[in-house]
């Protein structure tokens, strides 16, 4: 949005009284990029962005002569985004931050499907994927309830559908993303024997 205009949002630099108060311009330029980035990133994530993510894509758009936004920052311009409705807030999903930018009532079922999507991004299995077998056996739960929190983050956007085999699994494409910013990219194998 932002781009297609030719205005740079992070123009002014944050002072001592916007860090001290949260005030200035510096706090709703940031909200304004936050804003453009999440609208852009809606129709892969739903509305759900980690802040890893975020900041990765805010320090991109970013000059290096400007002071970079922090997460303190982040969590600032989106407090202030509050202040537009609905729709803007911060959400914890285990150690993850994740900040969500659609107009949605989650409740602790959708909570729990989202902690156990986080937490396959830390190793126990595929990262941000989930199967309602999986979450009925470790949240205890009856597979009907797995479904239903399910069925209603895929409504929402927040998780997509993936069936072959027989076998249907849901992806929470923001822990997938958020998984391939703290894992560094495996080193290809080299090419050919090596030369003498």
């Amino acid at each position: 949005m932002c781009q297609q205009v030719g205005v740079d949002p992070l123009a002014s630099n944050k002072g001592f009284w916007a860090e001290v108060l949260g005030v200035g311009d510096f706090y709703y330029e940031l909200g304004v990029q936050i804003i453009d980035i999440c609208i852009q990133t809606r129709p892969s994530n739903g509305g759900l962005i980690s802040m890893g993510e975020l900041l990765q894509q805010l320090h991109a758009k970013q000059n290096a002569a400007r002071q970079e936004a922090s997460e303190d920052d982040v969590r600032r311009a989106v407090a202030k985004l509050k202040g537009l409705g609905s729709g803007f807030g911060l959400m914890q999903v285990g150690k993850t931050t994740m900040v969500l930018s659609v107009p949605v009532e989650l409740d602790n079922d959708h909570a729990a499907v989202m902690e156990v999507a986080n937490r396959t991004s830390s190793g126990s299995g595929a990262p941000g994927e989930v199967t309602v077998e999986s979450l009925a056996s470790e949240l205890g739960w009856p597979e009907e309830r797995a479904r239903r929190a399910l069925e209603r983050l895929v409504a929402e956007g927040m998780a997509w559908v993936d069936s072959h085999g027989g076998r249907t699994s849901y992806w929470f494409m923001s822990f997938w993303l958020e998984e391939r910013l703290r894992t560094p990219p495996a080193q290809p194998p080299p090419l050919g024997p090596p030369v003498p």
